[in-house]
């Protein structure tokens, strides 16, 4: 798919403009999604435009809220070159950009592989235990010519726990009994970020009571998904 209309769809998501090569590695993506997709079941979305909206666009958006500086892509540069990020002596630790995300249940990759194309400086590990779907996940690294990310092709009950500063959760099966184990990945003050239908924010916020949580940010344009984060506690 061409750039300039990758753009355009995602203009609703974002409160920046993406890079020619983060563009480009989205379009790359997109055709191997296409591809794979005829072969196994990896997204029940096949309408290209609609994977930029619904798959790309819900991804980047919770990139825009949970990584630095408002998730601009210039935070990730400066860190790049050694310095800390824009901003950074008013963020609190809930805003500044997380070393370890997990991407648990990361299926086709989302939103784990968009948040790492958002910002390149971060460690990524991606949770898949589908053999097929992790063989997916490891081309697309690999024809993205992406660094610091990994696939888990196993359990999540079997990574190690209290290890990440951001867990990202979506579209996973069996909500409810995941919520725990998402929980014990978290490092202290670590991040558990849903995308989510907001009928399941109170079935987030009953099974992890223990976790911080923000007010539903609702996605544009659906009427009935949202972003919900929680906090763990310091320790």
């Amino acid at each position: 798919m061409d750039g300039a209309r990758i753009a355009e769809l995602l203009e609703p998501f974002l409160d920046a403009e993406l890079a020619p090569e983060q563009l480009n590695r989205i379009s790359i993506y997109i055709d191997l999604l296409l591809r794979w997709n005829a072969r196994i079941n990896l997204s029940a979305v096949r309408e290209p435009e609609q994977i930029v909206t619904r798959h790309f666009g819900e991804s980047l958006f919770a990139a825009r809220h949970v990584l630095p500086i408002s998730g601009t892509t210039a935070a990730c540069t400066e860190q790049s070159r050694g310095l800390p990020p824009v901003g950074a002596s008013e963020a609190s630790p809930q805003t500044r950009d997380p070393q370890c995300v997990v991407d648990l249940g990361s299926g086709a990759g989302f939103p784990g592989i968009p948040l790492k194309i958002w910002c390149p400086q971060i460690a990524v590990t991606l949770i898949e235990s589908n053999h097929k779907k992790a063989t997916f996940l490891r081309e697309v690294i690999r024809a993205l010519t992406l660094t610091s990310i990994d696939v888990f092709p196993n359990r999540a009950e079997t990574y190690p726990r209290a290890s990440a500063s951001l867990v990202t959760l979506r579209a996973v099966e069996r909500f409810d009994q995941i919520l725990p184990v998402a929980q014990s990945l978290l490092a202290p003050a670590g991040r558990l970020a849903l995308l989510i239908g907001e009928s399941q924010a109170p079935i987030a916020r009953q099974t992890l009571r223990s976790l911080a949580w923000s007010s539903p940010i609702p996605l544009p344009g659906s009427q009935s998904r949202a972003l919900l984060v929680g906090t763990e506690g310091s320790g």
